[in-house]
């Protein structure tokens, strides 16, 4: 009988990459923790919608579901800055009128994917199954099997972790003797709680619906993104203990109360289940998870992440594990089931890319929370915006290369971009007249500097 591949995980990454292994004719077992999310309601504390933009779209086409995603998608076409004096400016993502990112529903879109799966004949799904270990040398994966209470052990031809940050086969990889990983978690003083707009009387969205909304106060803030029913999902991101306001001090439904009429008092008249939301929902973590070993032999490997966790703050962790498949479907494309080969070169391929999007995911925190009211940063903006109108095809900000550019990996990106940055910031702050001559000469300036930051 032949082995099944296995996956650990039926979130998103997992399952689009069940899909995508069935649609190359392996089978394929996926073995997840939790109950199956469409036959439940997961409840609050989780993020219910995602930032879905061209990198995610990528790996949808390759599995023929793009279409299929897009009626889940409600575009945000920029970002919607509310001040503390109630004012709002919406800043958009681009210049380029065809770009914009969506708000996608989590829940939604690995639905959509696990019933591509469960629809395929050589794809089974196990729900309740807890891994407890694995056997990397053997490629034996041991669960609970949350029904029975008795243990399932699988052998497969091979394994997939896309089990989270908290993955087992990472840990798995940590116990073993031989294995030699590195892992590297890092986590920010601030966590976030998630909170709710309800949709108006007869369902319509109570604030400027095509927007990713953001409250920047600099030590904290507040973002929201819409869903299909009207209504909103806010996440507020604080300090877990330090500065004027923090989570361990918002006890009390006063506390609660006062923190948000004076630093978001728009936001509060929008949200009448503010106190029972705050209490209800967690208060949870984030961090950034690097690891320099993301196989062992041809026997596993560690996909999203379980591999390469990243903060929310560039809106592109579900993008990135998506793209994670794209990338190993090109390794498979070239060595076919030769496994060691496939992962040696996906990781080789990937891993500078995870890396640069998670510190470029950090570097956005502090863009979100804090630049985005910056009086330079605007400016750079307005420079960056116009460039884009006036040249689509020659120029693209360090936002654009990032979200829009799917074929350019991250680095690239992030190299090229932090240079144009750097090189406009300068130029605003010398008050060049370099900006207020020739665009044509401003346009090639800037590229310049962007294009010597890859070829150093």
């Amino acid at each position: 009988m032949t082995k099944p591949v296995i996956i650990l995980g039926a979130g998103l990454c997992g399952s689009l990459l069940a899909v995508r292994l069935a649609q190359r004719g392996h089978q394929v077992e996926v073995y997840e923790k939790r109950e199956d999310l469409r036959k439940v309601h997961s409840g609050g504390g989780r993020s219910i919608n995602l930032a879905f933009s061209d990198r995610g779209m990528k790996g949808m086409k390759l599995v023929g579901l793009d279409n299929k995603a897009e009626a889940l998608c409600i575009p945000m076409n920029g970002r919607m800055l509310h001040s503390i004096n109630n004012e709002q400016q919406l800043a958009p993502y681009s210049g380029r009128s065809h770009e914009y990112i969506n708000s996608i529903s989590r829940e939604g879109l690995t639905a959509l994917l696990l019933d591509e799966a469960e629809a395929m004949p050589n794809v089974r799904l196990f729900f309740n199954h807890q891994c407890v270990s694995v056997d990397i040398d053997n490629k034996i994966a041991t669960f609970v099997d949350d029904h029975s209470k008795g243990e399932v052990r699988i052998e497969g031809e091979v394994i997939f972790g896309t089990d989270g940050a908290g993955s087992s086969l990472r840990k798995s990889y940590e116990a073993h003797h031989d294995c030699d990983i590195k892992v590297n978690q890092d986590f920010l003083s601030h966590g976030y709680k998630e909170l709710h707009i309800p949709p108006t009387s007869n369902g319509g969205f109570r604030t400027h619906k095509n927007a990713l909304h953001i409250w920047p106060r600099g030590a904290y803030m507040c973002i929201a993104l819409p869903n299909l029913d009207g209504s909103f999902t806010v996440t507020l991101f604080l300090d877990h203990n330090e500065g004027e306001y923090n989570f361990s001090m918002l006890k009390d439904p006063e506390a609660i109360t006062h923190f948000f009429e004076t630093e978001f008092k728009d936001l509060f008249d929008l949200m009448p289940n503010l106190v029972e939301d705050f209490f209800q929902n967690p208060t949870s973590n984030l961090g950034t998870i690097k690891c320099d070993r993301w196989y062992y032999k041809g026997n596993t490997l560690l996909m999203g992440d379980a591999a390469h966790a990243i903060v929310p703050f560039y809106g592109q962790g579900m993008n990135a594990s998506f793209e994670d498949v794209v990338v190993l479907d090109e390794a498979l494309e070239s060595f076919g089931d030769d496994w060691i080969k496939v992962f040696e070169k996906y990781q080789k391929d990937r891993k500078k890319d995870t890396d640069a999007i998670a510190d470029l995911a950090i570097d956005n925190f502090h863009e979100m929370k804090d630049h985005v009211a910056n009086p330079i940063f605007r400016e750079k903006r307005r420079i960056e915006i116009q460039l884009e109108q006036d040249f689509p095809d020659l120029y693209f900000s360090k936002y654009a290369l990032v979200t829009f550019n799917e074929n350019l990996g991250y680095r690239e990106a992030m190299l090229r971009g932090r240079a144009q940055d750097n090189f406009l910031l300068k130029k605003i702050a010398e008050n060049s007249t370099l900006l207020k001559g020739d665009s044509k000469e401003l346009l090639h300036a800037v590229n310049q500097a962007g294009m010597q930051a890859i070829n150093i």
